[in-house]
């Protein structure tokens, strides 16, 4: 089930600004359009996407992700063969809206759902790995991009990407894949059921919330529906990291080509430099979700928005091309404690029974977040010749989400809601 869920993870890489990254510049010039629409044609569709994500959420709730994952890989599959045909600016709105909305909205969903659902006392640990998934993804999938636009054209790399995510989805899901372990008579974790009472579930296992919220989890029976988690402020707190995580990183990975040119450093290097990347956040990924279970979130999510600022910080005053690895490792850390941790705070802050619902809104609000973020990159390029007013402007959003979540506390639940 782990494996899985890290595949669906690394999968959703033709929907992710890393994967869209190697394609931009092609693009812009087969198709001729200029930076601002097409990052605007980008935010737009992005938006939509976003906006189906807490439905998506609901379904996965309901239906599981057995059924859920195949149509959504087949989905993200057929959305690559639409980009193929792109002739222009509407078939553009159209293509960014599926990939964003089934690669890096629902399948990232359904992965850390999968997590969710089958581990309790090593969610952290697990989600960890999944989002090694993620990492890996950076690591691979750029280079990918690049060898199959060079030796195939950017059309061509569509089709493949589109082929690839099929096959390595829709059959293991179809066979291997089970929604929940007690529908096998398990409980979470892999383990077995007392032998005196073998309909023992989780519920009667799982240990009440901690009031320092260290390795907090919320029993089934307490779970938040989506409703009451988006009364708590403890909620808006951890969104506004997640937020902050991707309209930056949504921003600067879209133009990191040309942000990093205007700083002498090559196509090449640049793609490259998301090699130190994924390494940094495969580190990071695993500490993160072992932390996760010993520790409080706010702490581990405010070391990412520490670590965002310092990257920031660097790439303003970059002394020289070689230091663009220093800043991918930067960014590398700090992704990687917001995909094992980030991931899975939501579970445990707000309860199992609902988590699609809860997450589905979390990342729908991460999705429009990273949609308005290659925007004002692109428009302070455009107007000011430069991406620096884009830059100090993206060092303020970390400073308040990091000062924000170290006064995120366990939720409480209001008396007068009945469970």
């Amino acid at each position: 089930m782990l494996l899985i869920a890290a595949a669906a993870v690394f999968m959703s890489a033709p929907g992710q600004s890393f994967s869209v990254a190697a394609f931009v510049d092609p693009m812009l010039l087969e198709l001729q359009l200029d930076r601002t629409n097409y990052s605007v044609a980008y935010m737009v569709a992005t938006l939509i996407g976003g906006c189906i994500l807490p439905f998506i959420g609901r379904i996965v709730d309901k239906l599981g992700a057995r059924i859920v994952l195949p149509i959504v890989a087949l989905g993200l599959g057929l959305a690559c063969c639409w980009m193929f045909q792109l002739t222009g600016i509407v078939s553009l709105y159209v293509g960014f809206t599926m990939i964003r909305c089934l690669g890096q909205g629902s399948l990232t969903l359904i992965g850390n759902w999968i997590v969710g659902e089958w581990f309790q006392e090593y969610r952290g640990r697990a989600a960890g790995v999944c989002a090694v998934g993620g990492t890996l993804s950076v690591l691979v999938m750029p280079q990918l991009n690049n060898v199959l636009i060079n030796q195939y054209g950017w059309r061509q790399a569509w089709i493949i990407l589109g082929a690839i995510v099929s096959v390595t989805l829709i059959v293991p899901a179809i066979w291997f894949l089970r929604d929940r372990p007690e529908a096998l008579g398990l409980l979470p974790d892999g383990k077995f059921p007392p032998a005196d009472d073998a309909a023992t579930t989780a519920d009667a296992e799982t240990p009440a919330a901690k009031p320092n919220d260290a390795a907090i989890r919320i029993p089934d029976d307490q779970s938040f529906t989506a409703k009451e988690a988006l009364k708590s402020p403890t909620f808006w707190k951890l969104a506004s990291v997640v937020a902050t995580v991707s309209l930056v990183g949504t921003g600067l990975m879209f133009h990191q080509v040309s942000i990093l040119a205007e700083r002498d450093v090559s196509r090449s290097a640049a793609l490259a430099s998301l090699g130190v990347q994924a390494g940094a956040a495969t580190v990071s990924t695993l500490l993160a979700g072992y932390l996760i279970d010993r520790m409080a979130a706010r702490f581990v999510l405010a070391t990412s928005m520490l670590l965002e600022i310092f990257a920031i910080l660097l790439l303003l005053f970059l002394p020289g091309p070689k230091w663009v690895f220093v800043y991918s490792a930067l960014l590398g850390l700090h992704g990687g404690i917001i995909r094992s941790a980030g991931s899975i705070v939501w579970v445990n802050y707000f309860g199992r029974k609902f988590q699609g619902s809860v997450q589905g809104i979390s990342m729908s609000i991460m999705v429009l977040a990273a949609a308005l973020g290659p925007v004002p990159v692109a428009l302070s390029h455009d107007y000011t010749g430069n991406y620096d007013a884009a830059l100090w402007a993206f060092l303020l959003l970390p400073t308040c989400a990091g000062l924000a979540v170290l006064t995120a506390k366990p939720p409480q639940r209001p008396e007068s809601v009945s469970i």
